[in-house]
This record gives structure tokens, sequence and C-alpha cells, in this order.
């Protein structure tokens, strides 16, 4: 269980499969949504990119989530707004108590 304090809500989306050319592929025109609440989403990193192509930011966020929470990579989360992806798997972290476990993501959205 995560403190009291963190008291936000936030909406993993998970997209549904559809096989095409003979592969099963993420379909996101069929999508699977689950409110999750108990979370608590703090800012983690930005950056611009200025490549000579694309002029963007990278917008990071650290995602604090009760322990059993119902994502994985691949999953999509909308919070504030915004739809970030999950960069890399899931991460359950273990309290020595055991009684303070919670899983945390790393989020990442691109603008440009």
């Amino acid at each position: 269980m995560l403190p009291t304090w963190c008291t936000q809500t936030i909406t993993r989306i998970r997209p549904g499969t559809k096989t095409l050319r003979g592969s099963n592929v993420p379909d996101w025109d069929n999508v699977d949504p689950l409110d999750i609440g108990g979370c608590s989403v703090q800012p983690a990193s930005t950056s611009l990119s200025e490549d000579g192509r694309i002029l963007g930011i990278t917008d990071g966020w650290t995602a604090y989530l009760p322990s059993g929470a119902d994502v994985r990579a691949g999953d999509r989360i909308r919070f504030d707004g915004n739809l970030y992806e999950i960069n890399g798997e899931p991460r359950v972290w273990q309290s020595p108590t055991g009684h303070n476990n919670h899983t945390m993501l790393n989020l990442r959205r691109f603008a440009g």
C-alpha cells in the first residue's frame, strides 16, 4: 500500500489484438481501459530534440501504483489529459517489511 497522500488516478489503456498478415498485432481501435486509483505521478525527465529533422520534446514521468495493479509493457497510460507509453517493464518494489510493496512505471510521451 502506498502512503495516504497517493490520491491520483490514472487510466490504463490496453489494446485488443487483431490478425494482420498472419501475425497478432495490437488493435488500438479496440481498447480495454481501467482506472487505477491510489497512485502518485511525479515528473521524471524532459528533453528537447533538435537534430535538424524534428523539433520535439520528450516528456517523462514516474508513476507509483498500488501493488498488484493490472499494468504491463505495451499498455498506455492516460494521466492529466495526456497519453503516455510505458517505457520498459513495470517494476515491483519490495518493502523490507512486505507491507508497502508497489509498482513503478516509467512513462514517456513525445510531442513534436
